[in-house]
């Protein structure tokens, strides 16, 4: 059995603010919690620590793969429940802000 390593956070991708779609948010995503807090470099005085699993992140198709993963490692984990399933995305059209007998009110 292997021995206890760190601390997992198993949780969903968020979608990005940058783009309206979801693609590629579907999976689950299992990332390290830092070990230990970063520390100032005292010659050039950028942040750092000598933690490296911080950078990993692993990426799975369900929930259950990523708990299965974790408890075969011997990592403690912290696994958050599903998210809702966001509804279907209304696709806008500019031309509709200026149709004729619009149900909604005038903004501009």
């Amino acid at each position: 059995m292997p021995q206890p390593q760190g601390f997992a956070h198993i949780h969903q991708q968020a979608k990005s603010a940058m783009q309206s779609g979801r693609a590629g948010k579907a999976g689950w995503v299992l990332s390290f919690v830092p070990s230990e807090a970063q520390r100032a470099d005292q010659l050039v005085g950028w942040y750092g620590s000598a933690d490296t699993a911080k950078q990993v992140s692993l990426h799975f198709d369900s929930r259950d793969q990523a708990i299965a993963y974790a408890e075969a490692q011997g990592l403690r984990y912290e696994a958050e429940a599903p998210a809702k399933a966001a509804g279907a995305i209304k696709p806008k059209v500019y031309a509709d802000n200026f149709k004729f007998g619009r149900r909604e009110n005038w903004s501009h």
